[in-house]
């Protein structure tokens, strides 16, 4: 029976325990995030219409930073024109967002072994007689 897994034994699984623990420390860490935002903050410097400025033919002298938040609202890209002091609050509330969804892909990850491990999954075998599926 090459293909069947041995069955876990009766008791408490050390290694279920064990992701019971890590899944607990992740969960801790979603109470420490703050407020968060999708999207992405962009630092702009830009040319402006004047032919004679130095912006127009070196770009280490264009115009900025100017700062936009940029994310996505109803399927359309939606930008927001930022004030410096704003975008250090914007910049927080994105990093936050990345953390949130870095914490959700573990916790899903993890949860899907977990899972996996308390369901105990045997294959199912098919009978090469009958095509049905059996239980063994």
């Amino acid at each position: 029976m090459g293909n069947a897994r041995r069955k876990l034994p009766a008791g408490p699984d050390p290694v279920r325990q064990r992701y019971e623990r890590q899944f607990e420390a992740l969960k801790a860490q979603l109470t420490d995030l703050g407020f968060f935002c999708k999207g992405t903050v962009l630092a702009r410097r830009m040319r402006c219409g004047k032919a004679a400025c130095a912006c127009q033919s070196d770009p280490a002298q264009r115009h900025g930073p100017y700062f936009e938040w940029t994310h996505k609202l109803g399927g359309k890209t939606v930008s927001l024109h930022l004030q410096p002091e704003e975008a250090h609050v914007y910049q927080e509330g994105t990093a936050q967002w990345r953390r949130l969804r870095k914490l959700l892909a573990r916790m899903e990850s993890l949860s899907r072994r977990a899972i996996k491990r308390k369901a105990k999954i045997r294959p199912q075998l098919r009978s090469p007689q009958n095509g049905r599926i059996s239980q063994r």
